[in-house]
This record gives structure tokens, C-alpha cells and sequence, in this order.
């Protein structure tokens, strides 16, 4: 599936996103540096109802967010990561198999600690205010 949206369209992008996913819980964003990857994250945290401030992870890999009252969305970076064995000392591991949502950037740098399940989005640059998804 493929999505086309401008940048003031990514909230309805990030709602057509989560209906698809249905019970699926993890989303690996696949995209270049500056695609928009923690952009649409933060999309998906506001459709969800997240009030906390949404930030990009980089430094602290694992930055959770809380909606719904008490429950818990995990946005992890794994850019600075090497390896799986370096995901799962972190405590990557745990928070995709929490069952909370689960939105990673950059899941190219551990692709085995990914449940079967796990949604994959391709983020591309169109123009300077478009974008394109590519759901697997």
C-alpha cells in the first residue's frame, strides 16, 4: 500500500497508518536521514492522544509516551545502535514485546529482534512538502 500526503495531510496519513496496522502493535520506519521518520512518529503519538512532548530519540534511544490514560507508546531510534546484541542490552527488545505500540526508526540495525507481525513503513521525500509511505 502506498500513501502520498503533504506535510499538513499527515495527521490523516498517521490515522490511515494505524487503521491498517489493526492489532499490530510494532511499526519499523524505514527511511534516508531528514525522510520525516520522527515527524510522522509524532503524527501517529497526536492521532493517538499523546500529550507528552514528542522528541526525537537519538540519544536516548527508547523515549515512552503515555496515552489512553496509562498506557504506554515506545518511540526508539536506533541509529546509534550496531547491532541486535546492542538493542536488546538497551531494553529494545522488551518494549517491542510489550505489548504497547512500538514506532522504531532506523530497524535496519536490528532486523532480528522484530516480531513476524511487525508492520514496515518506507518514508520517502517527494518534494519539500510531500511525502510517500510504502506499507508492506
Amino acid at each position: 500500500m502506498e500513501l502520498i500526503f503533504t506535510l499538513t495531510e499527515i495527521k490523516t496519513a498517521a490515522t490511515q497508518l494505524l487503521d491498517l496496522m489493526g492489532g499490530t502493535k510494532v511499526l519499523a520506519m524505514h527511511g534516508e536521514m531528514g525522510a520525516g521518520k520522527t515527524t510522522f512518529v509524532h503524527a501517529l503519538c497526536e492521532v493517538l492522544g499523546v500529550e507528552d512532548v514528542v522528541t526525537s530519540p537519538t540519544f536516548s534511544i527508547i523515549n515512552p509516551y503515555l496515552y489512553n490514560g496509562n498506557e504506554t507508546i515506545y518511540h526508539i531510534d536506533l541509529y546509534r545502535l550496531k547491532n541486535n546484541q546492542e538493542a536488546i542490552a538497551t531494553g529494545v527488545e522488551d518494549c517491542i514485546y510489550s505489548g504497547g505500540y512500538c514506532f522504531v526508526e532506523w530497524p535496519e540495525k536490528a532486523p532480528a529482534i522484530f516480531p513476524n507481525n511487525t508492520i514496515h513503513a518506507w518514508l520517502y521525500t517527494v518534494d519539500i512538502n510531500t511525502r510517500k509511505l510504502v506499507i508492506n
